[in-house]
C-alpha cells in the first residue's frame, strides 16, 4: 500500500502546525501505551488493593480469588498489547521520518497526547481483534461481505477488474480495503484519525509475517466479562500477511498491487468534494462510516461528486 504523503522532512507545508501536533499526539500515545496502561489498568488497583485491611487482602490474594495473581497475568498481556504499539509507532517514525528518542536530540513529540489520545491508542490495537485476526473472521464476514457481494455483482460484466476504481472511505485499519484490493479492483482508502492511519499502515505494509503477535483485546475490561478467561484471552494478528496474500491471489491483470492500492489522509468532504475527485471513481464502498457525519447531506454530495455517472 502506498501513500502520498507517506514521508515528511519536517520542514513541508504539507503539514500545518495544528496537523503536526494531532500527528504528534497520535504517536505519543502508541509510545506511552505501556506506561498509561500499568499505571491505569493494574497499578492504581494494587494501590487500592492494600489499602484494604490486611485481613481481607490476603483472603483476596488466596485461591480462589487469586487477585494478586490475576494482576500479574493482566501485566503481561498488557505487555503483548505494547508489543503491537511500538510496532506502529516504529513504522510511524520512519514514515515521517521522526527521531525515537536520545538524549542529544529530544523529540518535541513526546508528552504530547492527551487524555482522549491514550484512549485513541487503546482502542486502536483493540479493533485489531475485529479486523486482523481469525477470531475476528464472524464479524467482518456480517460487515464486509456484503459490500463485496454487491461489488462483484456491479462489476461482473467487466474482464479487467484493475480498471474499476473503488473509494474506501473510512477506512480504518485497512481491512476492507485489502479484501477488495484481493479480489482484483483498484482501491482507494481514506481516512481522517492518524491512529488508524498509522496503525493500517503497519498492517498493511510492515507487519513481517501472520500471526506474529499477541494480542489481548478485553484485558483493560474489569466488568461485563463471564470470567477472567475472558478478560485475558488471546488472539494471533495479523491473521494473514497481507503482502504475501496480496501477492499470490493477485488478479489485477498485471498491474501491481502497490499501483492498485493506496491510502489518503485527510476528512472525507474535504479531500473528495473537489473539481479533481470529480467522477473518479466508480464505486463509493465504506463500513461503519456513514454515522461519523455531523451533516450527512454533505456526505452524499461528497459521495455523488466522486462517482462516475451510469
Amino acid at each position: 500500500m502506498s501513500c502520498p504523503q507517506d514521508a515528511w522532512d519536517g520542514e513541508s507545508s504539507v503539514f500545518d502546525a495544528e496537523e503536526k501536533q494531532v500527528l504528534f499526539a497520535a504517536l505519543d500515545s502508541f509510545r506511552q501505551y505501556r506506561k498509561v496502561a500499568h499505571l491505569n489498568v493494574t497499578h492504581r488497583r494494587r494501590q487500592n488493593f492494600y489499602a484494604l485491611p490486611s485481613t481481607e487482602w490476603q483472603l483476596l490474594s488466596t485461591p480462589p480469588f487469586n487477585f494478586l495473581s490475576t494482576l500479574d497475568q493482566i501485566d503481561d498481556a498488557i505487555d503483548g498489547n505494547a508489543d503491537i504499539a511500538r510496532e506502529i509507532l516504529k513504522t510511524g517514525l520512519e514514515s515521517f521520518g521522526l527521531e525515537s528518542e536520545s538524549p542529544e536530540n529530544p523529540s518535541d513529540w513526546h508528552n504530547t497526547a492527551k487524555a482522549s489520545d491514550l484512549d485513541k491508542a487503546r482502542c486502536t490495537i483493540r479493533q485489531f481483534y475485529r479486523d486482523w485476526s481469525a477470531e475476528g473472521e464472524g464479524e467482518r464476514r456480517a460487515s464486509y461481505e456484503p459490500v463485496l457481494h454487491e461489488i462483484a455483482i456491479a462489476f461482473a460484466a467487466l474482464g479487467d477488474k484493475g480498471a474499476v476504481r473503488i473509494l474506501v472511505p473510512g477506512a480504518g485499519l485497512g481491512r476492507l480495503l485489502f479484501e477488495i484490493c484481493r479480489e482484483g479492483y483498484s482501491v482507494e482508502g481514506n481516512e481522517i484519525s492518524y491512529h488508524q492511519l498509522l496503525a493500517s499502515n503497519w498492517v498493511l505494509n510492515h507487519a513481517e509475517r501472520a500471526k506474529h503477535f499477541d494480542l489481548f483485546p478485553f484485558v483493560s475490561d474489569f466488568s461485563n466479562v463471564v470470567s477472567r478467561a475472558d478478560q485475558l484471552k488471546m488472539v494471533k494478528v495479523p491473521d494473514v500477511h497481507a503482502g504475501t496474500a496480496l501477492t499470490d491471489g493477485d488478479v489485477g491483470n498485471g498491474e501491481s498491487v502497490p499501483s492498485r492500492m493506496i491510502m489518503t489522509a485527510g476528512e472525507f468532504t474535504e479531500v473528495y468534494n473537489v473539481d479533481s475527485k470529480k467522477d473518479a471513481f466508480d464505486a463509493v464502498a465504506t463500513v461503519y462510516f456513514i454515522d461519523t457525519a455531523s451533516n450527512l447531506i454533505r456526505y452524499i454530495q461528497t459521495v455523488y461528486n466522486c462517482l462516475k455517472l451510469g
